[in-house]
């Protein structure tokens, strides 16, 4: 698959770049993407949900009232569930939510995620750039001109950028990651995939 290549300011550079076969045109797999962001978003929880059962209630152990005549249920402690101010039943108890995903399976779903990115014509490839300053408003300005300003966006380079990665820090709908930072929740969670020409290669040897 072929695609132009831009310059960031949006001008075409009149080179194009070949998709990598193995990596942008496989068949996907709706299940490996479902497990893949599972575990994602699993990962992200803390898990320090806890409610005290009624063993962890601190009140009175004398006994409420006498056991037979009153006509009403027996009733032995004030911490038990039914009463106002007791024990929870069954409550959250400290957790961890994560869970193992074979490696294969997870470079299925980012191969996936990327092979629907490209049946949309949601992919930008653009030439090799650095900022030499951080400032905000050239990453924006950059946005405008590559016409992806209103769409969330995420921005693939082949290695670690301060300066790039600062400048977009602010904006909320953009996100810059490297290469080997890609996740198929990323992917999928971006409108438009921007990326820049050397981590095409990357990308193609970190999932092959």
């Amino acid at each position: 698959m072929e695609i132009s290549v831009y310059k960031y300011n949006g001008e075409e550079t009149g080179r194009k770049i070949t998709l990598p076969e193995g990596v942008f045109t496989v068949e996907p797999s709706d299940h490996a993407i479902y497990l893949d962001i599972k575990q994602f978003l699993a990962n992200q929880r803390q898990g320090t949900h806890k409610s005290k059962e009624r063993a962890e209630i601190v009140g009175s152990t004398k006994k409420l009232k006498k056991q037979k005549g009153t006509g009403t249920a027996r009733a032995g402690s004030i911490k038990s569930p039914i009463f106002r101010g007791g024990g929870r039943v069954f409550g959250p108890r400290p957790r961890n939510y994560s869970f193992k995903l074979n490696k294969k399976l997870k470079v299925l779903a980012r191969k996936s995620a990327l092979t629907y990115k490209a049946q949309d014509n949601n992919i930008t490839v653009i030439e090799d750039f650095s900022f030499d300053e951080i400032k905000t408003k050239k990453y924006l300005k950059m946005l405008q001109d590559l016409s992806v300003a209103d769409k969330k966006t995420l921005l693939v380079v082949a290695d670690k950028d301060n300066n790039l990665l600062l400048s977009s820090r602010n904006v909320k709908s953009a996100k810059v990651i490297t290469a080997e930072q890609l996740c198929t929740y990323d992917v999928l969670h971006a409108d438009n995939l921007l990326l820049s020409e050397s981590s095409v290669s990357k990308i193609e040897n970190l999932l092959n």
